[in-house]
């Protein structure tokens, strides 16, 4: 497998082309298979990694040659050379087997995970549902994860405190509001994350297939709070979906 160019990185900004929402250009991303996984450090991990590091180059340079020889079986490629722009106001549905990459994408859009080479360029305000209850807290009710999410995404107080009753009517949860989510159902749990995340107005909305597990009903208010964000008079929204 050729390997990818050096350009690596997830911008986001107002300027550059005035149609164009997003843009991706020859994204990649690189998983190794079985390697030991990174995890949040303190700094004390940071100070005893700097005094271990000369060691630890010198272990590895005594292993090098043996690495080498496994790395094509180590790795696997979740996405390799990903290329196209999504126009203002569109709507792409990504379609792919288990594994395909496709949540890794949106991670990349999101933020969330950095790729391994390639770049994307975000053109306005970005929302995302990527899993079900992502930045809730079991232990806080649902009121209290309405603010805390709604700070995530980027909403003030006040947007939230304005939009409130609206988010609340839209989950369904009005006779739940105060109880902690750690006791809603999935489906509770799913309406109260998507009212959030769609309530923020966004300019672009990424989601994943966490919808699917959504009744009836609440797909139908989806799709008209969908319509309803493609048809406001400022630029409307473009969305990306699995």
């Amino acid at each position: 497998m050729d390997q990818p160019g050096n350009d690596v990185g997830c911008a986001a900004g107002g300027g550059g082309v005035s149609d164009i929402a997003i843009r991706v250009e020859g994204l990649s991303k690189r998983y190794c298979i079985g390697g030991k996984q990174e995890r949040y450090r303190t700094l004390r991990d940071t100070v005893a990694d700097t005094v271990l590091a000369p060691f630890r180059r010198l272990r590895s340079a005594l292993r090098h040659s043996a690495v080498v020889s496994g790395n094509g079986d180590q790795t696997i490629w979740a996405l390799h050379g990903v290329s196209f722009e999504v126009k203002q106001g569109a709507v792409l549905g990504l379609i792919g087997h288990n594994g395909a990459g496709k949540s890794t994408l949106l991670k990349i859009l999101s933020r969330i995970t950095e790729p391994t080479a390639g770049h994307a360029e975000i053109h306005g305000r970005l929302g995302s549902l990527l899993e079900v209850g992502t930045g809730f807290h079991g232990e806080l009710t649902g009121r209290e994860n309405i603010y805390l999410n709604g700070a995530i995404l980027g909403m003030r107080r006040t947007e939230i405190e304005t939009k409130f009753d609206e988010i609340v009517a839209f989950a369904g949860v009005d006779k739940f509001i105060d109880t902690p989510v750690k006791f809603y159902s999935t489906g509770m749990y799913l309406r109260l994350a998507f009212a959030v995340a769609a309530h923020l107005d966004p300019d672009i909305l990424l989601v994943d297939e966490v919808l699917a597990v959504g009744d009836l009903a609440f797909q139908r208010n989806v799709w008209r709070r969908w319509a309803r964000l493609r048809t406001r008079a400022e630029p409307c929204c473009s969305s990306l979906t699995i």
